[in-house]
């Protein structure tokens, strides 16, 4: 899978973007229809659906795209220098149009408009802090575990992000592209429009903070060439 082309890796982003969506607001609906008001159950049972998900697109796409699924990882693989600026771009644009189309995605198989504004209110310093320790452990595991067992990364992704959704008073968005996607629909996993600046904000910061301190705790094996010249 070395010579992916870029128009694949977009496609392969675009898809896993698009079904993670679709799989985070779809069984956030189906658990909403089905709980009979418990939110307790209802977030028990949107948090099994997405890690799930989440094992399944990455082994999917991964060898295609790096299964990126968010400007935020994307983010700190340019800072890695994997990924370059106008592919960074790319990829961004993908994963926001692949976002918006898993959210209409859902709910059309609930008989639900393509798009609508949501009303759920998540903000304040509690939620902001939540958004930012939630992507700082994202980028945590990530960098860890790709650089020391990079079979398991799929698999500690998507333990990380289920144990945050119950961890966090923000339910762990952890991902721009989710944000801005999730602020259109008006349903179990729905943002206040007004409120996701804050969440990009704080999931951004957390991001790089992640990127400084795990870069440093997991650095490079230095190649032969440059312990040469170091010497």
């Amino acid at each position: 899978m070395n010579s992916v082309t870029l128009s694949r890796k977009l496609v392969a982003e675009f898809l896993g973007t698009a079904l993670l969506l679709a799989v985070v607001v779809g069984s956030g609906i189906m658990a909403q229809n089905l709980s009979a008001g418990n939110t307790a159950i209802a977030l028990l049972a949107n948090t099994i659906a997405t890690g799930a998900g989440l094992i399944a697109l990455i082994l999917m796409f991964g060898p295609l795209s790096g299964a990126h699924f968010n400007p935020a990882v994307s983010l700190i693989d340019v800072l890695q220098k994997n990924l370059t600026l106008p592919v960074f771009a790319l990829y961004l644009v993908v994963q926001i149009l692949g976002a918006f189309a898993g959210v209409a995605a859902a709910h059309w198989m609930f008989e639900l408009p393509s798009f609508f504004a949501s009303t759920h209110v998540r903000t304040g310093i509690a939620q902001w802090w939540s958004e930012g320790i939630a992507t700082f452990g994202l980028i945590a595991v990530i960098i860890s575990t790709s650089r020391s067992r990079p079979g398991v990364t799929p698999f500690a992704v998507a333990a990380y992000i289920t144990a945050a959704y119950w961890f966090t008073s923000s339910t762990s968005f952890a991902n721009p592209a989710v944000t801005l996607a999730r602020a259109a629909s008006d349903t179990f996993a729905g943002i206040r429009p007004a409120d996701s600046l804050g969440f990009i904000a704080a999931q951004c910061s957390g991001a790089v903070l992640a990127y400084l301190v795990f870069n440093w705790l997991y650095p490079l094996p230095t190649s032969p060439a440059q312990e040469s010249a170091e010497s």
